[in-house]
């Protein structure tokens, strides 16, 4: 049993020796890989010391390399621009013509080129050499200019405004060939003021000489509008109120805007962004000029003539305002000037609302009464005139809100006090100022016609003359009946139609007054029939003597009295409404005063006809023939 584990334990025991043998080859050969990287380590540094200032010399030597290379690059650069001076001055002195614009332009570019160049090495040495070439680029401007005008002079020949007006034809432009060539023209020009011997110091040549050679030429084709738009202006005085469009003004004011049009069709074309406004501007500075003293002028004749002349200032105001805002939708550097132009033909409409109130009020002051009765043309002039106002709807609306609810009457306060964001709109605004005129055209009118005027008759028929045509002209206008139509408005203006036939039917009350009488009742007679059938016999009977010949004498007045005023009123002139109207009127009034009268005192003459000349029918035709 013994021998068997014996041999097990011999077999582990020698692969533990192999393991220990194993083990100690793994340790010397452990011990040789350490010493060889000893020696390795030991080489490595022998190695690096003797490199090491083999590759420092290697990096100096290539950074002196580049430093040479750029060197030469610089030398290189700075002998190109001389160079350049050789190359363009033959071209560029002999001008555009000898050797092309395009070939001229691009020998300009170099030209400039090579002068920034030298400008950037900011050598000393290098000042003869840029002086050189700036005046060689200033030579090239310069012939530039000279070609710039010459094209632009080919085209400003003046033209009549009027005919491509009348036939709707477009204003002439300048040629699609010339605005390609004035194109680069003006951005060389441009450029070598920029880096010419000024280098940037003020415009562009180009915008002076644009606006020099078509300034000219845009205010020679307007002088003749000018000149007609203030003779149309001037009118004989029994021409009457300014009608609209009569005056030269409307067509000034499209050629100008045809115009505008034009030159800034051309000028996007020309320019660049930041040029476009200024040289429009500059271009229409004297057109401007012109067309704001002919704004002037007109506005002088205005102020002279204002009553009948003022509907010019609001059509002036709506031409120029329109307009401005049409400019203004593409370029906004003119609407300043054209509003500035404007300014003193606004100051005089606004002041023309309360000059047309007063003006109104010293003519129906001061004009003479025909002794009839009749209206006076004053009426008419003044109806027409605000007919005529309503066509200016526009200019009115922002005249009269910047003038605020009735401060446009004298003694009102000034303008602009009232509150805008809480006042009444333009349409009401100019319903007041209407209703103003009128009650100070009758008002006045009724002032004078009480100093006139003895009789009420007279003076009852003048107030409903003046009245009726102050209505028919209402009626007669849309326009005047629309901002007339509120109720308060009626009310005003029908406030005066009452107080006329109030005061005609006063000139009957002391005929009226001869119809009545006075009736007793004693305590035990039966009181007076207000109805029924009366019995002028049993009347007469009860009266006494003297009251008899009361009721006599009251007969003999009437007949007196009625046959006076019926003679009066056949004299005075009334309008066929008139007429009617104060017929009317009067038949209410007297008819039934008198049929009272006569059916209780027909019996006082028996049939003679020695007090009672009209029975009741042949009064009711005597008034009817009134009518």
């Amino acid at each position: 049993m013994v021998a068997p584990r014996n041999t097990a334990f011999a077999e582990e025991s020698a692969e533990v020796e192999v393991l220990y043998a194993n083990l100690e080859k793994l340790n010397r050969l452990t011990k040789k890989i350490q010493g060889s990287l000893v020696r390795l380590e030991t080489s490595g540094k022998v190695v690096k010391e003797a490199i090491g200032p083999i590759y420092s010399n290697t990096q100096s030597l290539q950074i002196t390399n580049s430093n040479i290379d750029k060197v030469n690059d610089a030398i290189e650069r700075l002998r190109q621009p001389l160079d350049a001076k050789s190359r363009e001055e033959g071209i560029i002195r002999a001008g555009p013509q000898s050797s092309g614009l395009s070939q001229y332009l691009s020998a300009m570019k170099r030209v400039e080129k090579a002068l920034v160049d030298l400008n950037a090495t900011n050598l000393r040495s290098n000042q003869k050499a840029m002086s050189d070439f700036n005046a060689l680029l200033s030579t090239g401007s310069n012939m530039l200019q000279d070609t710039f005008k010459a094209e632009l002079m080919q085209h400003v020949t003046p033209i009549e405004p009027l005919h491509y007006l009348t036939k709707e034809l477009p204003f002439p432009s300048l040629p699609e060939d010339t605005i390609s060539q004035l194109a680069p023209l003006c951005s060389a020009i441009g450029s070598a003021a920029i880096h010419g011997p000024q280098r940037g110091k003020g415009e562009s040549p180009a915008l002076k000489i644009y606006s020099d050679v078509r300034g000219p030429y845009l205010n020679s084709s307007l002088q003749n509008l000018s000149i007609a738009s203030l003779n149309t202006v001037k009118r004989r005085p029994t021409d009457g109120p300014y009608k609209q469009g009569t005056n030269g003004i409307g067509i000034y004011s499209n050629a100008l805007e045809g115009f505008i049009n034009v030159e800034h069709g051309i000028i996007v074309q020309i320019f660049t962004g930041d040029q476009q406004g200024l040289v429009l501007q500059a271009t229409f500075l004297s057109a401007m000029g012109e067309y704001s003293k002919t704004l002037r002028e007109l506005n002088q004749y205005i102020k002279a003539n204002l009553m009948t002349d003022c509907f010019l200032a609001f059509e002036i105001i709506e031409i120029v305002t329109a307009m401005s805002y049409r400019i203004d939708s593409k370029t906004a550097e003119l609407k300043s000037l054209l509003i500035e132009a404007l300014r003193p033909v606004r100051e005089t409409a606004k002041s023309s609302l309360s000059e047309l109130l007063e003006e109104t009020k010293r003519k129906a002051s001061n004009t003479p009464l025909p002794p009839d009765g009749a209206s006076i043309p004053l009426v008419d002039e003044v109806m027409s005139s605000l007919t005529t106002l309503t066509g200016y709807s526009g200019p009115l609306a922002s005249i009269l809100t910047s003038l605020g609810d009735g401060n446009w009457r004298s003694n009102s306060n000034t303008a602009g006090t009232a509150p805008l964001d809480v006042g009444p709109d333009s349409g009401t605004l100019f319903s007041h100022f209407i209703l103003d005129m009128i009650e100070a055209l009758m008002t006045s009118l009724e002032a004078r016609g009480k100093v006139f005027h003895r009789s009420k008759a007279a003076l009852g028929v003048f107030l409903s003359n003046v009245f009726c045509v102050v209505d028919r002209s209402i009626r007669q206008s849309p326009e005047l009946a629309r901002y007339l139509g509120a109720p308060d408005s009626i009310a005003r203006i029908d406030s005066f139609r009452k107080r006329a036939t109030s005061t005609y039917l006063d000139a009957w009350k002391d005929t009226s007054q001869c119809l009545l009488d006075v009736q007793y009742t004693s305590r035990t007679g039966a009181r007076p029939s207000s109805g029924g059938a009366v019995d002028s016999s049993a009347i007469v009977k009860n009266l006494s003597s003297r009251d008899r010949d009361a009721i006599k004498e009251k007969f003999k007045s009437f007949n007196a009295s009625f046959d006076e005023m019926m003679s009066r009123h056949k004299n005075l002139y009334m309008e066929r409404e008139v007429r009617s109207v104060l017929s009317r009127e009067l038949q209410t009034v007297l008819e039934p005063l008198y049929a009272r009268f006569y059916d209780r005192y027909v019996e006082i003459d028996k049939g003679r006809g020695k007090y009672i000349k009209y029975d009741k029918a042949s009064l009711a035709v005597q008034l009817a023939q009134l009518s």
